[in-house]
């Protein structure tokens, strides 16, 4: 009989965080395919756990997939773990797991912490719906591309980011969406915790050099309508050109921002602009 490959959520920081379900299936199953086995040993070692471990990480997925996979057609079972929270969202393991269904193999997830959901449920910033985007890219113009197509979403938004690049990812978003709250989450649920909320200028102003992983909740875009304020084709050139300053702002992100800015549809800021530019000329 086949074995059943377990998606298994760890703690994110405190190690009571985690259920009593999960310490029986990591200690139940043949192996444990851990992210980081040095991080993953912690946990075990706290709870008398001496299931042994293999990496499986971004870097070896593909090569220990199919391996993994014959020891699950063999019947033995397997526990999927990331370095804290839950496997797969924004971590490795989505081949294993997709691989695993393409053989007809059970796959179960034993749920428990998680980064984003802790992070908007104290944030005050949720409701009954919310984007999570994961982490933004690397590159700084990418970024402020990935950025600008999210201008105008009406949820909330809860991403990731590393604490090296916090302070451009803020600038960035602070120059694409405009100085919105946003609930900076730092080290959540261990001993020195960090949850603030505030305007991201805020943020930019008093953030320190900090170790950790963040996760930040953006309050959404604020639809505007029925604005009796229209701004002139002059004002709106201006505001353009303000925004695609330095390539600080792809054009589109921009006619997307001030659209919702003014409660408008991009085409129409769109037309608005072109007719201030001819007016201009």
């Amino acid at each position: 009989m086949p074995g059943t490959l377990y998606v298994v959520a760890t703690p994110i920081g405190n190690l009571e965080d985690v259920t009593l379900r999960a310490l029986r299936i990591l200690r139940e199953v043949s192996a444990i395919a851990a992210e980081d086995t040095r991080r993953t040993s912690r946990l075990l070692q706290h709870y008398s756990i001496s299931t042994p471990t293999t990496s499986l990480h971004a870097h070896n997925e593909d090569g220990k997939t199919p391996g993994l996979i014959e020891r699950l057609r063999g019947g033995e079972s397997i526990a999927l773990v990331s370095d804290a929270g839950t496997p797969v969202v924004s971590d490795p393991g989505a081949r294993l797991v997709a691989a695993a269904h393409a053989a007809g193999l059970r796959v179960e997830p034993i749920p428990g912490p998680n980064a984003a959901l802790a992070a908007i449920s104290a944030s005050g910033l949720g409701g009954d719906e919310f984007l999570f985007v994961g982490f933004p890219p690397a590159r700084a113009r990418a970024r402020q591309e990935w950025l600008g197509r999210l201008a105008a979403e009406p949820r909330p938004l809860v991403l990731y980011e590393a604490p090296h690049r916090i302070r451009a990812t803020l600038q960035d978003m602070l120059t694409q969406l405009g100085d919105r709250t946003v609930a900076l989450g730092r080290e959540l649920t261990k001993a020195h915790e960090e949850l603030v909320v505030r305007p991201i200028s805020d943020h930019l102003a008093k953030i320190g050099a900090g170790r950790g992983e963040y996760t930040l909740v953006v309050t959404p875009a604020v639809l505007v309508t029925n604005n009796p304020e229209v701004p002139s084709a002059r004002q709106l050139v201006t505001e353009f050109g303000r925004l695609i300053e330095n390539d600080a702002c792809t054009r589109r992100a921009a006619i997307k921002q001030l659209a919702v800015k003014y409660g408008l549809s991009a085409r129409a800021v769109y037309s608005l602009v072109e007719q201030g530019r001819s007016s201009v000329d």
